[in-house]
């Protein structure tokens, strides 16, 4: 086999409101389109002649005659987060939502933590990310307690000033969390949420480190495995499937993440390059910073063009998102939204794959693609965009 597909997650890079977002508390959020209606001398060429314009909600003018096939999904499993989303592009679709804690975490559960830990906890409820670094970081400093909180998502996450905390630490204390949210308190995602600096200055780092829950059922990758099929990771996938029929490199900025989907494809004879690239939601989706957004968008613009001059005749390559997180709302939390679909490749027909009802017809196109079994969920649209 000499095909090559790269399968790149723009995370967060939503194109509109989903069939059901007013039920998500997310009527309005259209992250894409709003961000370009908030700068109307925007431009991203590059995205544009390749269809982005036909891709849902994107604020992006429809080019005349785009040069990849184009369309956009609805999500249809449970949820709005990375892992959901992700599960889903791989064929994995949750019928129920991971259980979210807007008013914080079961006490029983913080004294299990913390006496396992031997650190006491503060915190305990939802808040940004930076907010509460402001808020609980100098009494962290002093007393050395782990900082616990949440978001509207799933997710229970720890936070650690590195000169208090050795990374090894907080690491381990995550895997304790980990084994101990379970059952209904089994959350998506346990973060580690390392920071340095002083008060008034605090700044996260790049030593991030996710721990998701296992996949509760098969998905592409281990579909993948069972052929033998070889796949390269970039960003955090491997922690969004924990590490099950995947390893990655991670990358902290979306041009690491380029860099390195580069020299994978580079490297790769045939197979799956499987990429997150991260800046559009941790950076900027989550702290509203639109300027970042849009420089964001202009990086990956520019960087297009040089991942195509390294296809090959049998390669297939996908852009696509996981959820949208809109920047021009008052949330700065992941939004319910459709996602864009890209798919280009010497032999790919410029057409229309129209709307998706699941994000689960991305993974199943590139099963078949692949040649390996049919996924549980989704419907390949390869033969609309596949010349023989």
């Amino acid at each position: 086999m000499t095909r090559r597909a790269a399968l790149i997650v723009l995370d967060g890079l939503g194109s509109g409101e989903a069939h059901d977002s007013t039920a998500y508390g997310d009527a309005g959020s259209a992250t894409l389109g709003n961000v370009m209606r908030a700068n109307p001398d925007l431009r991203l060429p590059t995205l544009e002649s390749l269809g982005l314009g036909y891709c849902g909600d994107t604020g992006v003018p429809k080019a005349g005659k785009p040069r990849a096939a184009h369309g956009v999904a609805q999500p249809q499993g449970a949820g709005k987060d990375s892992t959901t989303g992700h599960w889903e592009l791989c064929g994995l679709v949750l019928k129920v939502p991971f259980p979210t804690f807007p008013n914080g975490f079961p006490p029983a559960l913080l004294a299990e933590f913390a006496g396992r830990t031997n650190r006491a906890v503060i915190g305990n409820k939802a808040a940004s990310g930076t907010a509460i670094l402001d808020e609980l970081g100098a009494e962290h400093l002093a007393t050395g307690n782990w900082i616990v909180y949440t978001s509207a998502d799933s997710v229970f996450q720890v936070a650690a000033h590195e000169d208090v905390v050795p990374l090894g630490e907080l690491y381990d204390a995550c895997e304790v969390a980990r084994g101990l949210l379970i059952g209904p308190n089994g959350v998506s995602r346990v973060i580690a949420r390392p920071f340095r600096g002083v008060p008034g200055a605090f700044q996260r780092t790049s030593n991030r480190k996710d721990f998701s829950r296992e996949p509760t059922g098969p998905t592409l990758l281990d579909h993948l495995a069972a052929f033998q099929v070889p796949v390269i990771g970039v960003g955090k996938v491997d922690d969004l499937f924990a590490g099950r029929a995947i390893t990655s490199t991670h990358a902290a900025t979306n041009p690491d993440a380029y860099a390195l989907i580069e020299r994978g494809m580079a490297g790769m004879m045939a197979g799956l390059l499987f990429a997150n690239v991260i800046e559009f939601d941790q950076s900027w989706g989550h702290r509203n910073d639109v300027a970042g957004f849009v420089g964001g968008l202009k990086q990956l613009d520019q960087w297009i063009p040089q991942l195509l001059r390294q296809a090959r005749d049998e390669d297939l390559i996908i852009f696509t998102a996981d959820h949208g997180n809109d920047p021009t709302t008052a949330s700065t939390d992941h939004a319910r939204e459709r996602v864009p679909i890209l798919c280009t490749g010497p032999r790919v027909r410029a057409v229309s794959i129209g709307e998706r009802t699941t994000f689960a017809d991305v993974g199943q196109t590139v099963a078949e693609f692949l040649g390996v079994s049919p996924l549980a969920a989704g419907q390949s649209f390869l033969s609309d965009i596949w010349s023989a």
